[in-house]
């Protein structure tokens, strides 16, 4: 199977919601729920030749905190490991939305 680009990731706000209310009560830790990244990051990842989309993969920093790490994907479901990555996005709890379904 391959990647297209156009593949179906929607969700509605109320399944959305007891997604990410089930991680927040069940995580092994007191911080991270979500984390930011800016345009320009995504853009420069998703703009690269052969790219269809953006992979997300979970970490942890050197605080053995959670962190995600972005990388572009192929057609072919590989990695463009030699391309743009991003990291060190904005957390939350410090750079939060208002209190909304999906954070509260």
């Amino acid at each position: 199977m391959s990647f297209t680009g156009n593949e179906d990731h929607s969700i509605s706000l109320a399944d959305a919601s007891e997604l990410t209310a089930r991680f927040r009560d069940n995580m092994p830790w007191d911080d991270t729920i979500a984390e930011f990244f800016g345009k320009a990051a995504l853009l420069a990842i998703l703009e690269q030749e052969d790219c269809v989309g953006i992979r997300l993969y979970y970490g942890f920093d050197d605080q053995m905190r959670p962190s995600i790490v972005a990388v572009g994907a192929k057609a072919n479901e590989d990695d463009l490991v030699n391309g743009e990555l991003a990291q060190n996005a904005k957390r939350c709890p410090i750079h939060c939305s208002s209190p909304n379904d999906l954070n509260s």
